[in-house]
């Protein structure tokens, strides 16, 4: 059975249609970050205190661009300095994007340890005979996120440097670590292009991201196109024409088109024009996991020398097996710093599958959920509301997921006090420098001012993360725009990062003791 999503009860590719839009928008915003308004600057030195609220402004400026005052949800924290909360919607369940990575990536720090790793193991049930190993070859796959041809040459190259040279047996692949009942949730993609790496869905079986890299270069001889991995059941159809030499063209000059065949090979065919000394290259998910691992694990044994007699095989391994050699992946912390840099939705949802793998009970059978309760019960032993918040794939890659600002920004609080604060703090994107925020809040002062995670779907942007504001006072940030369409919500939640360093709310604030006296306090 297939369970769209966990809605909990208890305590991608932009349409080329916006980008035109959403450069002006974006434009416009940027100036007026960076040249703003004498009244604004006015606002800014008389500080917050009265009526000119930081929470009213923003609200004003969403509204205007959005044409919605429910469009946006806020919720800002300080927590080491001068400051006074802020909420905006900030109860309203709302479509998160990959911000919900910082949620899954946290918990997996917390759950599974910093120095958690995954181990690929080869085993054999055969016997080595002078170059040759008679018997099968065992692939006992342990979940790994990031399991790269890199990794694999290693490890296969020792079978050669052990003086094997032929394996006269199968390949048999052991996906068991997983247990998955019926399959994932489908997520309807907007784009024209579903062999896009950002769509590609776990397994055990995963190796090398399931990408191949297609690459083509024009030069004196003509074109001439490949792949890397080179695998057997990938052949590439290159009928690209080489032009004198000029400007290099976009990617997007070129067609990269998948024919699947009958016998499970794929012929990619590449059209469009290529001036000498320029090349282009893309990026496809093409196979299944199971078969892409198959093949690229047979295409690593020949390039390190080793010759398979065999065929690919689906099976557990045999108790009676032997270990041979194995390759163990970076620890999770490295992992946690490539998923959320560079928002990567398979690595997410790998771990997702992980946390529920480690912690699976008895009466359980799919590992995603296994992995969702877990990561509740988390939330709620930390005193974390978690009604109505859905965590469907630990990745953000749903039309299902929702959460409320003020539930991320108190998990951002707890993540904040955590022993394993600064791990997750130094994966995230910093502001103007690196990942998905290297190009964003350029030129405007705040170039390292930041560590923002993003999330980007249709009509659903998204930050989450930790600001420094001009007072030297770190936020807990998170900012989500829900709206048809969101092409201008980027340059909305710029604006409330820029609003947070530059003229961040603080002001006088009245308590009153139990004894129904006041006091003030500056904050």
């Amino acid at each position: 059975m297939i369970i769209p999503g966990l809605r909990h009860s208890g305590s991608a590719g932009k349409p080329a249609s916006e980008r035109g839009r959403f450069a002006i928008a974006l434009s416009a915003a940027v100036a007026m970050l960076v040249l703003p308004s004498a009244a604004a600057a006015d606002e800014a030195e008389s500080g917050y205190s009265g009526k000119s609220l930081w929470s009213n402004q923003v609200r004003s400026y969403a509204l205007e661009s959005l044409q919605s005052d429910e469009a946006m949800s806020v919720a800002a924290i300080p927590l080491n300095g001068p400051g006074i909360e802020q909420y905006i919607n900030a109860d309203a369940l709302m479509s998160p994007g990959s911000i919900m990575k910082l949620i899954t990536t946290y918990a997996a720090l917390e759950i599974l340890g910093p120095n958690h790793h995954w181990d690929t193991d080869f085993l054999t049930d055969g016997v080595m005979v002078g170059d040759t190993l008679e018997g099968n070859l065992y692939v006992r796959f342990g979940g790994d996120p990031k399991l790269t041809i890199e990794r694999l040459w290693s490890t296969l190259s020792e079978l050669r440097s052990m003086g094997i040279t032929r394996i006269e047996g199968d390949l048999v692949l052991d996906g068991s670590y997983f247990e998955i009942d019926g399959g994932f949730p489908e997520f309807e993609d907007n784009g024209d292009n579903p062999h896009a790496p950002f769509l590609v869905e776990p397994s055990a079986y995963l190796t090398n991201l399931n990408l191949l890299h297609f690459q083509v270069r024009a030069d004196e001889r003509g074109t001439q196109a490949w792949s890397t991995p080179a695998l057997n059941d990938v052949v590439i159809d290159n009928r690209v024409i080489a032009t004198a030499e000029g400007p290099c063209p976009a990617r997007r000059s070129f067609e990269w088109q998948p024919i699947f065949h009958d016998d499970n090979r794929v012929t990619v065919r590449v059209t469009g024009e290529l001036p000498r000394g320029c090349r282009s290259t893309t990026y496809l998910s093409l196979l299944p996991q199971d078969r892409y691992s198959a093949s690229l694990i047979r295409s690593v044994l020949a390039d390190v020398g080793v010759t398979l007699s065999g065929s690919h095989v689906n099976a557990e391994t045999p108790e009676e097996a032997r270990l041979v050699m194995k390759t163990t992946s970076p620890d999770l912390v490295t992992m946690v710093r490539d998923i959320n840099k560079w928002s990567s939705n398979v690595m997410a949802r790998q771990l997702l599958l992980t946390i529920g793998a480690e912690n699976r009970q008895e009466d359980e059978d799919d590992d995603r959920v296994a992995g969702i309760r877990v990561i509740y019960d988390w939330l709620e032993k930390k005193g974390i509301d978690t009604a109505g918040m859905v965590i469907d794939n630990g990745a953000g890659l749903t039309r299902h997921g929702r959460i409320t600002a003020r539930q991320g920004a108190r998990i951002l609080q707890h993540a904040w006090n955590s022993p394993y604060s600064a791990d997750l703090m130094a994966s995230m994107p910093i502001i103007a420098t690196d990942g998905t925020m290297a190009r964003r809040l350029r030129n405007t002062g705040m170039d390292g001012e930041g560590r923002i995670k993003t999330g980007y779907l249709e009509n659903v942007r998204s930050i989450a993360g930790f600001t420094r504001d001009a007072n030297h006072t770190t936020w807990a940030v998170v900012g989500m725009v829900n709206n048809d369409p969101a092409w201008n919500g980027q340059a909305v939640l710029d604006r409330v990062l820029y609003s947070l360093h530059f003229r961040p709310p603080t002001g006088t604030a009245i308590s009153r003791a139990p004894g129904g006296e006041s006091s003030t306090s500056i904050q």
